[in-house]
């Protein structure tokens, strides 16, 4: 594989003719990674290095929020899929392949990581394998791949245990160490009742070993209807017990789209009670996470774009708007508000999964911004063009 050259950033100070959210043409004004100043256009003072946005439409950057930038074989020449449908399958898929593909290394990182910024994204919430098998080499490589942005490209990683944690000898030693690097964000769980065969001690375990360590949990939760239910449960009680408000994400939580909506209503408010959010990837054949009930219930979710051509699968852009979109049509979204939330929730509403309070077109966030050859974000859904340009802090991580 040839590695891939350090990207090109250039500082900017000033996006000139774009339209925020698709309204009226501005300047935007940026100094030490911040927006400081958006002005009608043409009324701003003339920066020593520019844009020209030719009335494209702004977003503020793409937030992925879950991710695996540690897993892909992007890079490498093309791999036939050759596992099994169930997690434990492709689980045993993946450690029987990924030491002959070199997998995770810092060249298949880069590339992902190069694939996401190309979409529009410039903030990651990634979750990164832990095991006996790779020990913390996949965290090294993406660190050192992130590195390489200079800060410029906001990643967050979540130390996950792909192959269980009860189950394996170490694992738990393995998410302390990790949880006490400076880089690692949180910890994983994976199916407790499923892959463990013990929901109680598996999710006592991680929420133990967060509470000790002050890390967050972020938790894969494949298991069905009642079976996930309880487990949400069992994670809602541990983190009001031990002090983990608003520490708590579950990823993908199937279960709460396909649970009795009586039973999901009290499930939705006692989450928001302690500030579990969750995040979702849009699968296809499978009932959407139900947008108008989480924000009614006040909790928090977010997209992202999961595994992109890895050992689980070969499909995958790294563009989480388009999973967005895909969230939205399968969802049977069309009305202008339920399409303009969904934009925001890949967008704005994602601040809390990259630890911001603010994440927006609006003097003091972050400079992190996306212009896109669109009327307003509706169509940027819909259509999902070309992302013209991408700036994460103040910096110009792709031109188109």
């Amino acid at each position: 594989m040839t590695p891939l050259p350090p990207p090109a950033m250039l500082d900017i100070t000033s996006l000139r003719r774009v339209r925020p959210w698709g309204g009226d043409l501005v300047d935007i004004a940026m100094a030490d990674g911040k927006i400081t100043g958006i002005t009608p256009a043409g009324t701003a003072p003339i920066g020593v290095r520019e844009f020209d946005g030719r009335g494209l439409l702004a977003l503020p950057g793409i937030v992925n929020a879950h991710a695996h930038v540690d897993k892909s074989w992007w890079g490498l020449p093309w791999q036939s899929y050759g596992g099994e449908a169930s997690t434990e399958a492709r689980i045993r898929h993946e450690r029987s392949e990924r030491d002959r593909l070199g997998i995770p290394s810092l060249e298949c990182s880069a590339h992902v990581l190069r694939e996401f910024v190309r979409h529009g994204t410039t903030a990651i919430r990634t979750h990164v394998d832990v095991d006996s098998g790779v020990g913390l080499r996949g965290i090294e490589a993406v660190e050192e791949a992130a590195a390489a942005y200079e800060g410029a490209l906001d990643v967050r990683i979540i130390a996950f245990p792909q192959d269980g944690v009860l189950r394996r000898p170490g694992v738990l030693d393995l998410l302390r160490a990790a949880a006490a690097r400076p880089g690692v964000e949180g910890i994983g769980g994976l199916d407790p009742a499923t892959i463990d065969r013990d929901p109680v001690g598996q999710i006592d375990a991680i929420t133990a070993l967060a509470a000790d360590t002050g890390v967050g949990i972020d938790i894969h939760l494949h298991d069905p209807a009642d079976l996930g239910a309880f487990q949400i449960e069992l994670l809602v009680d541990r983190a009001a017990r031990l002090g983990l408000q608003g520490r708590v994400n579950i990823a993908h939580g199937f279960a709460v789209a396909q649970i009795e909506p009586a039973r999901r209503r009290d499930l939705l408010a006692a989450m928001a009670e302690v500030g579990v959010t969750m995040t979702t990837v849009a699968p296809l054949r499978l009932p959407q996470l139900p947008l108008a009930e989480l924000d009614e219930a006040g909790v928090r979710f977010a997209f992202g774009t999961d595994g992109i051509r890895d050992l689980w699968s070969p499909y995958g852009t790294g563009d989480t708007l388009g999973i967005a979109w895909q969230y939205a049509r399968a969802a049977g979204l069309v009305r202008d508000d339920d399409l303009l939330r969904v934009v925001q929730l890949a967008t704005t509403d994602a601040a809390w999964s990259v630890g911001r309070e603010t994440h927006d077109l609006i003097e003091g966030a972050r400079a992190d911004i996306v212009l896109l050859d669109a009327e307003n974000p509706l169509d940027a859904l819909v259509r999902l063009p070309e992302r013209m340009l991408v700036v994460g802090g103040g910096r110009v991580l792709h031109v188109a």
